[in-house]
């Protein structure tokens, strides 16, 4: 096994902070952990990694060993990080992924759509659209400001793609009980 560890379903600071308390747990030596990353400083001998499997899978976590599970799962930890850091999306999103995973887009759309079966970029929609229902359920910013935000072309736009997902309007959701209406961003 690797001395880098991809791991499944890592997508926030909290998740961060789980890993690395079942590292310690296991007393399990480590350099650096990241959104789906675990560095370590030697490789694991056989027990430790199952060990640390079960551990990490009890709390919601996965090590991926598949080449192509663990491309996806670097798209995937890369998207999140574009939209939580939305300086970086007036980028064509494609650019994005080949320049910062440096591969080829047509390899990461293919790897990720057979994996996925779905599109990056209907993933990456839905990705912005749990976004605007954290922002709208925050109740921080008006609808206009989250488009300016999450660089919609217009309200228009982002209303007519979060009704696309969700079914709902944006002041329909606002309107409900918006946080019965989240998903999860570890089950998109």
């Amino acid at each position: 096994m690797d001395r880098n560890l991809t791991i499944k379903n890592m997508v926030c600071p909290r998740c961060l902070t789980a890993v690395e308390a079942v590292l310690r747990q296991e007393d399990i030596p480590y350099t650096k952990v990241q959104l789906g990353l675990i560095q370590l400083p030697k490789r694991l001998h056989n027990e430790q990694l199952q060990s640390l499997k079960t551990a990490l899978h009890k709390i919601g976590f996965e090590i991926l060993t598949d080449p192509k599970e663990h491309l996806v799962e670097k798209i995937k930890v890369t998207l999140l990080e574009l939209i939580n850091h939305p300086d970086q999306q007036h980028i064509k999103l494609s650019v994005y992924l080949s320049e910062t995973l440096q591969t080829g887009y047509q390899t990461l759309s293919n790897i990720f759509s057979e994996i996925e079966r779905t599109t990056i970029e209907k993933y990456f929609i839905r990705l912005k659209i749990e976004k605007v229902k954290e922002l709208l359920t925050y109740n921080e910013y008006s609808l206009k400001e989250i488009a300016f935000l999450l660089h919609y072309s217009s309200v228009a736009h982002l209303s007519k793609q979060f009704k696309d997902i969700t079914k709902r309007s944006p002041s329909e959701f606002k309107m409900s009980t918006a946080q019965q209406h989240r998903i999860p961003l570890d089950q998109l």
